[in-house]
């Protein structure tokens, strides 16, 4: 067998294990669910909040948002963690 044969070989095998992708462990997944889960809470609190700002006037829109807060915070969570 020459060189050039060796080397095509080797090549050829090392360019389709470049291409296996990685296991993913347990954690791994759980940890990006759990990232999820957190961002979509703080995300529709803050827009549940941007919200309740523009609904609100005087003192009733410190109550706007809060429950905006609130709310959003809510529906965040419910549609980002299982």
């Amino acid at each position: 067998m020459s060189k050039r044969t060796v080397t095509v070989t080797l090549a050829g095998c090392l360019a389709l294990s470049a291409c296996q992708s990685a296991p993913t462990s347990q954690a791994v997944i759980d940890r990006n669910a759990e990232f999820g889960c957190v961002a979509g809470t703080v995300g529709g609190a803050i827009v549940g909040g941007l919200i309740g700002g523009t609904i609100g006037s005087g003192t009733g829109q410190i109550a706007a948002i809060g429950g905006g807060i609130g709310l959003g915070g809510l529906l965040g969570n419910r549609l980002t963690c299982m």
